[in-house]
């Protein structure tokens, strides 16, 4: 018996198969969105005939939640997705939000464990892309131009155009662009200008592509770079103090034609105060000073 159980040590170690351990046959599995995906999940004999089996769901974020707990599908993927053969995974209908890795826990009563990873993409063609661009950058001053599509499966590669010119993603790379200073990702679609030049003016656009459907691209607008505009600061200053000093004027000859109240009216019209009568209890008024009414003699 030690003879057969150390055969079969021997054996599992040879091969590279572990005792407990889980394997799958589709551990990419690409599939367009609205159609049917299996995701497979075995395990060794050693978990006996009826381990429990989970299924984890994570995306691109890192959040992970159940699909398939004690043997039934959460309520997210009731009627969507079902079981079969005791631990595969079939979805009904795939979405573009299906797209991430599924994780397949496997564990028998006496603790033993092992998962595997599969992972689903759902293929979903390009959409038009939402473009930034800004109209009007000041020279020597940094420029962001972005491109975003929210919906390609698996993701994108961004290409910007200038004046109908595809932009190479590293220009250093290319003769014709020696002198460019711009920075381009692909991947996040961003085109950045860390210090524009007037030579940047121009008309720019973005196109968004995968390896699903045709490329798209969104309707892109003008970026002007031009120089500070030191005349026009100067003459706004210089138009600023000329209004201050026609007020100064005004205030001015106002006061000397006397449209203006004297200071010393203004103090005699706040010094005012009025008095009222006192009123005595035989019906009798004066003007409120205490006065005798009677003399007496010791």
């Amino acid at each position: 018996m030690r003879l057969l159980v150390s055969l079969l040590l021997f054996l599992s170690t040879a091969t590279g198969v572990s005792c407990f351990s889980a394997s799958t046959t589709t551990k990419l599995v690409k599939v367009k969105e609205n159609e049917g995906a299996d995701l497979t999940c075995s395990y060794s004999a050693d978990f006996g005939s009826n381990p429990r089996v989970e299924w984890k769901f994570r995306d691109k974020q890192g959040s992970t939640k159940y699909v398939v707990f004690d043997g039934k599908p959460t309520s997210t993927y009731e009627g969507r997705v079902t079981m079969y053969g005791g631990s595969n995974l079939r979805f009904a209908k795939v979405t573009r939000h299906d797209s991430g890795e599924y994780i397949c826990e496997v564990s028998s009563q006496q603790s033993q464990f092992a998962q595997i990873t599969v992972t689903l993409i759902a293929l979903v063609p390009p959409s038009v892309p939402k473009c930034g661009i800004p109209s009007s950058v000041t020279t020597d001053n940094a420029a962001t131009l972005s491109c975003f599509d929210p919906d390609s499966s698996p993701e994108p590669e961004y290409r910007w155009y200038k004046d109908n010119t595809l932009l190479p993603a590293d220009p250093s790379k290319n003769v014709n662009f020696k002198n460019a200073t711009y920075k381009l990702d692909p991947k996040t679609g961003k085109l950045v200008f860390p210090s524009a030049k007037k030579t940047d003016t121009g008309n720019y656009y973005c196109e968004v592509l995968n390896e699903v459907g045709p490329a798209q691209r969104c309707k892109g607008g003008r970026m002007e770079v031009r120089d500070m505009n030191t005349g026009g600061i100067v003459a706004g200053v210089i138009i600023g103090l000329l209004l201050l000093g026609v007020l100064i004027g005004g205030v001015w000859y106002a006061n000397k034609k006397g449209y203006l109240p004297k200071t010393s009216q203004r103090k005699e019209q706040h010094s005012a105060v009025y008095q009222p009568q006192s009123t005595y209890a035989d019906g009798l008024e004066d003007d409120g000073d205490f006065k005798q009414k009677s003399s007496f003699v010791v």
